[in-house]
């Protein structure tokens, strides 16, 4: 028999019973939907998170200092001071995969311009800081290492402060504005960052040189953490081992003792937080695909249904000289294009809900081709799988019965 004979009349078979026929489809149609939903919501979660922590800088890798006691209780991070310019001046001297470095230290605090006013913080740091982390101004000019070493008070102002400290709008370089009553001069405005992973708001902030933030509002010489750039992003581990090098020897640790500091990179974070968004990705989809088994076991009960329903049909067709294959052919094809065409309105229903949810929603998404085109292949299978032990009971059934049948 043409297959194409075995088509048309698989295609009149399932016609015949409309509703039937869409009620097995059902569980196709959810699992194929479900499962390209959630792989486009965990996919396009994941890019987000590497654009986000690749736009804080890429290469970057950081210090933090930590206490190592061994009893007693153990200090909050934020009070130890293990980080200081001799780590920094260790840090700059013939470093092989390291070409920038900067202190950081912060403070939250109530920022003023005249009538107006602004929480936010303040980061004293190296002019490195905008090289490591990748961040260009949208207007004026950098501070320089003269200004650190004179411990100038000039800062540079991130737009979320800009916007809250001049509404009016109008040109904000030169202006001055107080941090805990000391007046900072304007000369530049940060490029805009946006939300990072963690939902902080990037450009709420203002940089200024480190001394300034140590001698005028911390009365401080130690350093909250320390950023370094690789010199390319296939060095980040290499940076971070040569850094962890240095600072174990300028503080004069022994190998038997623990660091007193962390040292993290950025790959180090995107593959932690991509990671954890993988596994809810798999457990969703896993979730979602048990849709897809329930669709196949709908199935194989329908052309259960079908093979009894059509026994005289069977008989008479091998009566007149259908073979065994012809018949399991022709149920197996019955099979297929219910789950195919299942899948297809699944897949349908699938990028339009991706869409829906990031439009209403405003979740990341990334339709991935490669989950299309394994919706039909897991289809296909579930049509073969589920489709078979009934069409080879159907191609099994003795003639003269099967006309006997009522």
């Amino acid at each position: 028999m043409k297959i194409s004979n075995i088509l048309n009349i698989a295609w009149r078979s399932i016609s015949r019973n409309k509703l039937r026929t869409f009620l097995t489809m059902l569980g196709i149609i959810i699992g194929v939907a479900a499962v390209i939903a959630m792989i486009a919501i965990g996919e396009g979660s994941k890019q987000s998170i590497e654009s986000q922590i690749t736009s804080m800088g890429s290469n970057m890798v950081m210090v933090r200092p930590t206490s190592n006691a061994e009893g007693g209780a153990r200090m909050d991070n934020s009070s130890v001071q293990s980080l200081d310019e001799g780590d920094i001046i260790a840090l700059k001297k013939n470093p092989q995969y390291i070409n920038a470095v900067s202190p950081v230290v912060a403070m939250k605090g109530q920022v003023v311009n005249g009538s107006y006013n602004w929480s936010t913080t303040i980061q004293g740091v190296y002019p490195d800081f905008l090289f490591i982390r990748s961040w260009p101004l949208q207007e004026g000019v950098a501070f320089t290492e003269k200004d650190v070493k004179a411990a100038s008070k000039v800062c540079l102002v991130g737009l979320t402060v800009v916007s809250n400290l001049f509404p009016e709008g109008g040109d904000v370089i030169g202006k001055s504005i107080r941090f805990k009553k000391i007046p900072f001069k304007i000369i530049g405005i940060l490029g805009k960052k946006g939300e990072n992973s963690f939902g902080q708001d990037q450009d709420d902030i203002i940089l200024t040189p480190v001394t300034t933030v140590q001698k005028r509002i911390l009365a401080t010489t130690y350093y909250q953490s320390i950023y370094a750039a690789a010199i390319n992003e296939k060095s980040s581990d290499s940076a971070a081992a040569e850094v962890e090098k240095i600072l174990r020897k300028t503080h004069r640790l022994k190998e038997s003792d623990d660091n007193d500091f962390t040292v993290r990179t950025q790959t180090e974070l995107v593959n932690m937080l991509t990671s954890t968004s993988s596994i809810l990705t798999i457990l969703l989809t896993v979730i979602a695909g048990i849709s897809l088994v329930v669709g196949g076991i709908g199935i194989m009960n329908i052309m259960y249904v079908s093979v009894t329903e059509r026994t005289k049909e069977i008989g008479l067709r091998m009566a007149i000289g259908a073979r065994g294959l012809d018949i399991l052919i022709q149920f197996l094809i019955e099979a297929i294009l219910i789950s195919i065409t299942g899948g297809i309105i699944g897949v349908i229903i699938g990028i339009s809900a991706t869409a829906a949810v990031s439009y209403f929603m405003n979740w990341p998404t990334l339709i991935s081709m490669s989950s299309v085109y394994v919706s039909f292949l897991v289809c296909f299978i579930t049509g073969v799988f589920f489709g078979y032990y009934p069409a080879l009971k159907a191609s099994r059934l003795d003639p003269i019965q099967a006309l006997r049948y009522e």
